[in-house]
């Protein structure tokens, strides 16, 4: 990284109490050619970590501002002068997890910051800890320093003089890597994006992790400058609504209250699972992936023996006729968009309701739902749902790039994040990468997993930014839609059926 001491001429800055401004050592000219070089060097090494703003944002009023930013700056400078590390009370902190509390252990510590990143390892270096290492976006190899730290995960063979034990990084490591020798994750400073402060944890909450628990230390901020930004508060509020999405139960803050489980998230805790006719499809989708947990969770071979079945598989279950809900058949396919779709079609052919979460909830068996045999008329019944679903799925997407009903997952996100970026275009956080996820939820079907996360957020109404953050999230991770292959030739499928049979 390239670092100067910054010093000014003809800067017009008003300081308070008579101070004057720091003598000026360089010319305009020097300057302006030292911010040249600054930009040459960011734009030939840094251009994937940075995201330029448009001259458009430069305007007299932010001039004004950073004018006072830097007057404030000087006047700390002048009065409190060089940093100190020996008065850096969070170093201290940190080096008391180090030393003493986690002293025989691994410990992955991430910061927003590379200066930050390669300060702490300096001064901890200094202090003389041994097999440290910062890791940020100059790093040549982060891989080879993931590698290093954690080399059981990675099965790499790494000598004992070269393996680390404390890794210090910015959110370059906060994706992608298996770092699960390590247990301990400290979060030097608080991400304002959720989704990295999960990513980090995630780093070492993975499948080969041999501890029970994984223990996340976050570093706060004082309390005055809490009390200005609310950072904690702002980042426990998007951690609640993120577990009653997806189920989380970590807890990142030692007074946090427990979050929801996945459990009672999906057992109509709350209503959550109500079943109104808008939210059908979100239902449906949290409805469908929790019946396939528990099924796997009960009998784990069956999530290897579910997929391998072949298309057309049949089966009845005994069918109680109540509430004017007729036996029947229900029929479960994948339409030519890569959507799944359900029918429940009576014994005379007609369909008995359009409600995808009702159907979901007739087809439901316990694991000791006997089986019995199909009616006569069972596969012709089948041939009319199948009949049926290609009609509706037709009439829906009759034009490449439609989304579907109104009361659809696709549309209501996609309406949601277009009205948001509506009212925020041109701003910092009008990205290209949100733009391209939007374009690409308007031409594709959803996955499943991005159908039960989205779902559940129109269902427990989060906000336009959090629904946008996860959209952004599964489009980084190659998780919001399916693609051409996926998709397939626009043929319909037939997964299965199960006949409703009243018995005698």
């Amino acid at each position: 990284m390239l670092a100067s001491r910054i010093t000014y001429e003809d800067v017009d800055l008003e300081l308070d109490d008579g101070d004057e401004v720091i003598a000026p050592l360089q010319t305009t000219a020097d300057f302006k050619q030292r911010a040249g070089e600054v930009y040459a060097w960011y734009r030939a090494h840094a251009e994937r970590r940075f995201k330029w703003v448009e001259s458009r944002h430069f305007t007299d009023k932010l001039s004004e501002d950073l004018g006072k930013d830097s007057a404030a700056l000087i006047k700390v400078i002048k009065k409190y002068g060089q940093w100190d590390p020996a008065r850096d009370e969070k170093l201290t902190k940190l080096r008391a997890l180090l030393e003493t509390t986690h002293r025989k252990e691994k410990v992955i510590v991430f910061t927003q910051f590379a200066d930050t990143a390669n300060y702490l390892a300096s001064e901890l270096k200094k202090s003389g800890l041994t097999g440290i290492e910062a890791v940020t976006g100059s790093t040549e190899s982060p891989t080879a320093a993931a590698y290093r730290f954690s080399p059981h995960s990675n099965k790499k063979e790494i000598s004992k003089d070269e393996e680390l034990r404390v890794l210090i990084a910015t959110d370059v490591l906060s994706e992608g890597q298996n770092l699960q020798d390590a247990h301990i994750v400290i979060n030097y400073d608080l991400p304002w994006a959720i989704i990295r402060l999960i990513q980090r944890a995630g780093r070492v909450d993975r499948i080969g992790q041999k501890h029970d628990q994984i223990l996340c230390y976050s570093f706060l901020p004082a309390d005055g400058v809490e009390r200005i930004i609310r950072l904690r508060s702002r980042v426990q509020d998007r951690l609640k609504e993120n577990a009653e999405v997806v189920g989380s139960d970590e807890a990142f803050f030692e007074d946090q209250t427990a979050l929801q489980s996945l459990e009672d998230l999906f057992n109509e805790k709350d209503g959550v699972l109500d079943g109104d006719d808008d939210d059908g499809e979100v239902d449906l989708a949290s409805e469908a992936y929790q019946i396939w947990k528990n099924a796997i969770d009960d009998n784990p071979k069956l999530a290897k023996l579910i997929p391998a079945l072949p298309d057309v598989v049949f089966s009845a279950r005994p069918w109680e006729v109540q509430n004017d809900l007729p036996e029947g058949v229900v029929v479960f396919m994948k339409t030519g968009h890569g959507n799944c779709a359900l029918a429940w079609m009576d014994k005379d052919g007609n369909s008995v309701t359009e409600s995808q979460f009702r159907i979901m909830k007739a087809a439901k068996c316990d694991p000791d739902t006997p089986a019995v045999e199909k009616a006569p008329g069972h596969h012709a019944l089948t041939a009319k749902g199948v009949e049926l679903i290609i009609k509706e799925n037709r009439n829906i997407h009759g034009t490449a790039g439609t989304l579907g009903s109104r009361h659809g997952i696709r549309f209501r996100i996609y309406e949601l994040i277009k009205h948001y970026l509506d009212h925020i275009e041109g701003e910092l956080f009008d990205t290209s990468e949100i733009r391209k996820a939007i374009q690409e939820i308007y031409e594709n079907p959803l996955k499943e997993k991005s159908k039960a996360v989205l779902g559940q957020h129109l269902k427990l109404k989060s906000s336009a930014q959090t629904v946008t953050e996860a959209v952004q999230a599964l489009y980084e991770e190659d998780e919001l839609v399916l693609d051409k292959h996926e998709v397939g030739h626009g043929e319909p499928r037939l997964i299965c059926s199960l006949g409703l049979q009243h018995l005698d």
